[in-house]
């Protein structure tokens, strides 16, 4: 019992008590902490009335919002900007196109069109040049491509080589000869 009473004794008589006058409110003042005033009933009626006569938009309204937000993002953005990055092809021999026509060794911008009546073509381009247009046929073959716009060359026999494109409209393929 001792060893409690004494440090009791020892805290109550030399400790030095403060007592608060007032409550914690008056230390504030007009305004608080952070700067702002205090607003009287009526700013506040003002305010709750200004919210109840602005019309609400219901939730048809909102969803339609919503659809024109996504429409116009960033993904469509970047899906339609891809379609003007045109996929390069190094194409290493001679192709023969057509009888007199030849297309040489070099790189060359693809891409691949359909027109009015439904025809599938692969166009290779040099320096904006349009270098050959070559018939080819649609397919729903991916050619096991993880990206949407491709193109790539692959032999087929001896002397036959496979042009394989992809894009966001279709994919197509092409069987040329070797010059």
């Amino acid at each position: 019992m001792k060893k409690f009473i004494l440090p009791l004794l020892i805290v109550l008589l030399s400790g030095n008590f403060a007592f608060a006058d007032g409550d914690l409110w008056d230390n504030f003042g007009d305004s608080n902490v952070y700067g702002q005033k205090a607003v009287t009933d009526d700013e506040f009626d003002k305010a709750l009335e200004s919210k109840k006569k602005k019309p609400r938009k219901n939730k048809e309204e909102k969803a339609l919002e919503k659809g024109k937000a996504f429409s116009q993002s960033n993904e469509t953005e970047m899906l339609n900007n891809t379609m003007k990055e045109l996929p390069v092809l190094l194409i290493p021999v001679n192709l023969k196109v057509k009888e007199g026509y030849t297309v040489p060794v070099g790189h060359y911008q693809v891409e691949g069109v359909k027109d009015d009546d439904g025809n599938v073509f692969i166009k290779l381009y040099q320096a904006h040049d349009l270098i050959a247009k070559i018939p080819a046929e649609e397919t729903d073959d991916d050619f096991g491509e993880e990206t949407i716009n491709f193109v790539r060359l692959n032999p087929h026999g001896d002397y036959h080589v496979e042009i394989l494109y992809g894009g966001i409209d279709f994919n197509a393929f092409a069987i040329i000869d070797v010059e």
